[in-house]
């Protein structure tokens, strides 16, 4: 009879004795990198990568390589799971305070649309300033750049147009 509390699986006692640079080589070893591709990626000798493969194979009781990922890749599932911090949760969203005097909710067709810190005690807005929204579709932009297109070329084409009328004009 056994107590799970008080002492170590073999499973566990595998994995802590696995240096982290051990498991950086077992990392690419999962991935079916050769150890000159590993030692390149991690900028060691090939020489390296086969002692940190042959310490680890021993380790994990291995009689080759494939041996070596498949039981690396068990315990890994196992053990090399991140645990949830709850300092990094967010917190639940609270309702905010209203800021109308009888504490009542604004209508949703009178709440404007506008960006945070503008208000209307700044001044004129830019006259395009809505023309190229981030919310637009793709489509959209394309026909509003088309159409914009369009603008400038009918304005270039009168410009040229009463530029020749004046050449006329002024030749004749």
């Amino acid at each position: 009879m056994s107590d799970s509390g008080s002492h170590p699986s073999q499973d566990d006692q595998r994995w802590t004795r696995l240096t982290d640079k051990q498991r950086a080589c077992l990392d690419l070893l999962l991935e079916h990198q050769t150890s000159k591709q590993i030692a390149r990626r991690l900028d060691i000798s090939k020489q390296a990568v086969d002692l940190r493969l042959t310490t680890a194979r021993n380790i994990l009781g291995a009689a080759n390589r494939a041996e070596t990922a498949i039981a690396y890749g068990r315990l890994k599932a196992t053990y090399d799971q991140i645990p949830c911090d709850p300092v990094i949760l967010p917190p639940h969203p609270a309702f905010m305070p209203s800021d109308f005097p009888d504490g009542s909710s604004a209508a949703p067709l009178d709440l404007q649309d506008r960006p945070r810190g503008e208000t209307d005690l700044q001044g004129p807005r830019p006259p395009f300033r809505d023309l190229w929204r981030y919310d637009y579709r793709p489509a959209t932009r394309w026909a509003i750049m088309a159409a914009i297109l369009l603008l400038l070329l009918v304005i270039l084409l009168a410009g040229l147009a009463i530029g020749q009328s004046l050449t006329r004009l002024l030749s004749s």
